[in-house]
């Protein structure tokens, strides 16, 4: 006979601390006698306060001695007693199962085509729980990227069939070297005594992963692997990445990559969809170990879904289909209102990807949409959208008007901001030009000496006012004529000069290469699917992130946006080579000699039914006598008041 959840001395502690208190409980209740009396008028205070003697002897012993013997009872039962001998200990196994993406494969050994390797992972586990005797505890653990307890060390067969059950392939590939570690630690921490740790799976390892070296699983002496069997000739898509050309802006550049997981030569296509009609097609032949890229032109100014398919299909076709969504491609109405339309047809032309209307000044509307540029007049109406004023009149100018000058000498552009990005000019004459009263918040683009001459109000609408016609002025002759016309369009629309690009990839570790104006973390910003922030690193312009679960992550920077669709499993890299050491099979367990029995939902059972019968034995009796006191006092004589 011993405890299993405490030792002697615990249990002795606690008996004592239980019993003493409700020994003290007894002795501690005063007694006190009631007297009626007809006055107090005669009565006398008396100089010292009464003695109040506690009692010396306890009223209800039996009732005190079977609640000390209800409490012993429960205490066992917490202790959980059990009869037999020690050598009977439960042993406690760590069971790790594979639900990497891998186990979505084929199993090798089913013709039909119908079973996964999950479904041979999750027999090799049940059979195993069923070698196991039955006071031995086992602790299931899903291991992919990461290693998840799916039940604390459990002893119950239907707790952990259910868990066995529910486990599914994940979307990443597997890290054995942290689940064996996860394994080895609970051993130690959690365990009374050590069992097995069994992993059931194909064998297959992520790229990195160190559990590929035989030297880092050699000092696991309680290792035994349930192999399951499969078919590694897979060839399946790694990543398809897009962008628009270089050279023409209503193309797209299309990248599929694919790779050949097996040990012998495959010959595969690549069949390209948009919008569900074909856009392309490819055929590759990949060497085993392999992995080749094909590009694919496509002109398209529409948004849409574009789809990357391998043909023909293998044991594993969760990677044999990439899936992009192309957003539209970014366009700027400008309106001009002008009665010489000639002089800004040649800068709004040079800006890809900007539609232009031209209008008489006498056409003019309020209600444009887009940007609105007016060509030295005063509209009646101010517009309701971002606008672009210039060499407006002095009383018609959003922004005041300090000064007129004649034959001014320009002296400097602004430095800190990039609306003067690139802008050099020298020896710059204005034949006219208006000053500008500018307010704080606006930006000084040009100036002369007397003050600026090209101002910048930012707001809800955003506003740039020229005090003279750069097409009538010696600045038409200026390079930065274009390019100041260039940073005032990314200033209000920055959508048309961010540069984008697409990629699908599989989930898991995404590394990418940041342009030149990334120089620090908070230039960059990482998203997931649902707004949220993903932790990064940046190291040398180089980005690193991780995530578990499908979905769409965009990184956000100053210059252009990244948009990862990470719907592809992460696949194995390598295969795991078993130490020499290690165990192979369903085991046969001995039988424990002696064997134990659990004697504590006995013990529970007593202990509660013990203060149930004090309660009704002693505390309903007491109740019962105090509510019979009260009809019984007017039945006794009353104290007559002395004459």
């Amino acid at each position: 006979m011993f405890f299993l959840n405490l030792t002697f001395g615990q249990f002795a502690a606690l008996f004592g601390a239980v019993s003493g208190a409700a020994v003290l409980l007894y002795l501690l209740d005063r007694s006190r006698r009631k007297q009626t009396v007809a006055t107090l008028r005669f009565w006398v205070a008396a100089e010292q306060p009464p003695l109040v003697r506690r009692r010396k002897r306890i009223q209800q012993p039996l009732s005190l001695l079977l609640q000390i013997i209800s409490m012993a009872l429960l205490l066992l039962a917490i202790a959980q007693l059990r009869w037999g001998s020690r050598l009977a200990t439960p042993r406690d196994h760590v069971l790790i199962l594979d639900t990497s993406a891998w186990m979505a494969a084929r199993s090798a050994r089913d013709a039909t085509g119908r079973r996964t390797l999950m479904d041979e992972v999750r027999d090799r586990a049940r059979a195993y729980v069923k070698a196991v005797p039955p006071t031995d505890r086992i602790m299931v653990v899903r291991a992919d990227a990461l290693a998840t307890p799916a039940t604390a060390f459990e002893s119950d067969r239907r707790k952990l069939e259910d868990a066995i059950a529910r486990s599914a392939p994940g979307a990443t590939a597997l890290y054995l070297d942290q689940a064996l570690a996860f394994a080895r630690q609970t051993q130690v921490l959690g365990s009374r005594r050590a069992g097995e740790i069994v992993f059931a799976g194909a064998l297959r390892v992520a790229e990195g992963s160190s559990a590929s070296h035989p030297a880092s699983t050699t000092a696991i002496p309680n290792l035994r692997v349930l192999a399951v069997p499969d078919n590694a000739e897979n060839v399946g898509l790694r990543r398809m990445a897009v962008r628009r050309s270089a050279t023409d802006p209503d193309v797209w550049d299309i990248f599929v990559a694919a790779h050949n997981y097996g040990t012998a030569p495959q010959s595969v296509s690549i069949y390209l969809r948009f919008a569900g009609e074909p856009a392309g097609f490819r055929g590759i032949a990949l060497a085993p170990g392999a992995e080749r890229e094909a590009t694919f032109a496509y002109r398209t100014h529409a948004a849409g879904v574009l789809e990357a398919s391998l043909w023909p299909h293998d044991s594993f076709p969760d990677d044999d289909r990439a899936v992009l969504e192309l957003p539209p491609e970014p366009n700027l109405r400008v309106t001009v209102y002008s009665d010489e339309p000639e002089l800004l047809r040649p800068v709004l032309s040079a800006t890809p990807r900007v539609t232009s209307l031209f209008r008489r000044t006498a056409q003019y509307r309020a209600d444009d949409t887009g940007l609105v540029i007016l060509d030295r007049f005063r509209p009646p109406e101010p517009p309701k959208t971002d606008a672009i004023w210039i060499d407006p009149p002095a009383n018609g100018s959003p922004i005041p008007v300090r000064t007129r000058l004649q034959n001014a000498q320009f002296d400097r552009w602004c430095s800190d901001n990039p609306l003067c990005g690139g802008l050099r000019t020298r020896d710059l004459h204005l034949a006219a030009a208006s000053v500008f009263e500018s307010a704080p918040s606006d930006i000084k683009i040009g100036q002369v000496e007397q003050g600026p001459v090209i101002v910048a109000r930012p707001g809800k609408t955003k506003t740039v006012v020229f005090g003279f016609h750069p097409a009538v002025s010696e600045m038409r002759y200026e390079l930065a004529t274009p390019l100041l016309f260039a940073n005032i369009l990314r200033w209000m629309a920055p959508h048309l000069f961010r540069r984008s690009a697409l990629a699908a990839g599989s989930v898991g570790t995404v590394s990418a290469e940041m342009d030149e104006e990334v120089r620090k973390p908070e230039d960059v910003r990482v998203a997931a699917e649902d707004g949220s922030a993903l932790p990064f690193t940046l190291r040398d312009r180089s980005l690193h992130f991780f995530t578990g679960t499908p979905g769409t992550v965009r990184v956000t920077t100053p210059g252009g946006e990244m948009v990862y669709s990470l719907n592809l499993p992460q696949l194995w890299e390598s295969k795991w080579e078993e130490p020499a050491g290690a165990r192979h099979g369903i085991p046969v367990f001995r039988p424990t000699p002696g064997g134990a029995t659990d004697l504590w939902p006995l013990l529970a059972i007593l202990g509660a039914a013990g203060l149930v019968v004090e309660w009704f034995l002693f505390g309903l009796t007491h109740r019962r006598m105090t509510r019979l006191r009260l009809p019984l006092s007017f039945i006794r004589p009353r104290a007559r008041k002395a004459s």
